[in-house]
């Protein structure tokens, strides 16, 4: 279905940054549309255990955030479409007020503002046949596909708070959960560390990487890894592999029509203001000294905040 309507603001991307925005946009007065090809929730529905968002002392299940953003966006008039977004083109669309034109799979989508909010993706897996082994033991998202596990020999590859939070939750359901770590210590923060101690069930593999992923039928049956320090190799049986060895900005497909650093985000200010006027960036996807849900939050806001101001100065 084409809309043609000319929004007041898209906003791509419905993860903690993009679904607060809309909340902010649409309590503003402001027409709101927000895209995502998934639905809404981004990368909060990879969460079994938010425990750094304020005012939950025992933390809370990040579907559960997702689920009440959702909610809370669209009991104030935002819309929300699952339609992936493919590009912007800049100009007149459909109307004079049109400054944009989102185009999606579904449609098209005008607007006389653009909040980005796509964030990060998890960073592949970089063995060969990888990425043909994804959903048949090979996975980014252990509360998405843990339980598939159960009892099961697992391997997490990371060092970081997501790979950490991964063991965590796995060990709760494999039998055994080999954590691989490229590195001679964790990368994640002391209190994800912490929680690694006295777990009976895992097993650290220090200073190694996944060098080849093993295969039976089709499906992951283990795993070799390689020591960054004297090349010897070494063989894990296992039927799943999980990987968390970082993320990188989801902003390829604007096709240069922003300016980005050096490492893929797109550049702006506090207010969330990138290089084209009216066009705004908050999360993950921009630069910013940390990536967390709560300053995603906080980007939401603000750049919902300088859209509207932008709009009534036009």
């Amino acid at each position: 279905m084409v809309e043609k309507k000319i929004n007041d603001i898209v906003i791509v991307g419905a993860g903690p940054a993009g679904l607060t925005a809309s909340i902010y946009a649409a309590r503003a007065g402001l027409s709101a549309v927000v895209l995502d090809e998934l639905g809404a929730g981004g990368q909060l529905l990879s969460i079994d255990n938010l425990e750094n968002y304020p005012g939950f002392p025992d933390g809370i299940n990040g579907f559960e955030v997702a689920y009440s953003l959702r909610l809370q966006a669209e009991r104030f008039g935002a819309v929300i479409e699952n339609d992936k977004a493919i590009g912007i083109s800049l100009g007149k669309g459909n109307g004079d007020d049109a400054r944009f034109v989102v185009q999606g799979t579904q449609g098209s989508y005008p607007a006389r503002s653009v909040i980005i909010a796509t964030g990060a993706k998890p960073v592949p897996l970089p063995v060969d046949g990888a990425a043909s082994l994804v959903g048949k033991g090979i996975s980014y998202c252990a509360t998405c596909d843990g339980n598939f596990f159960r009892n099961k020999d697992v391997i997490v590859a990371g060092g970081g708070d997501s790979a950490v939070a991964d063991v965590v939750y796995l060990c709760r359901i494999a039998q055994t959960v080999h954590l691989v770590h490229r590195r001679e210590e964790l990368k994640a923060s002391p209190w994800y560390a912490k929680q690694l101690k006295g777990i009976e069930n895992l097993v650290v593999h220090w200073n190694c990487i996944v060098s080849d992923v093993l295969q039976e039928e089709g499906r992951v049956s283990g795993a070799r890894l390689k020591s960054v320090l004297t090349g010897e190799t070494s063989t894990i049986r296992a039927q799943g592999i999980f990987v968390a060895i970082g993320t990188r900005p989801d902003a390829a497909w604007l096709d240069g029509i922003v300016e980005l650093d050096e490492s893929g985000y797109i550049i702006a200010d506090e207010g969330g203001a990138t290089s084209v006027p009216g066009l705004f960036a908050a999360g993950d996807v921009r630069t910013t000294p940390l990536r967390q849900v709560v300053t995603a939050v906080s980007d939401g806001a603000l750049a919902a905040e300088a859209a509207a101001s932008f709009l009534s100065s036009c």
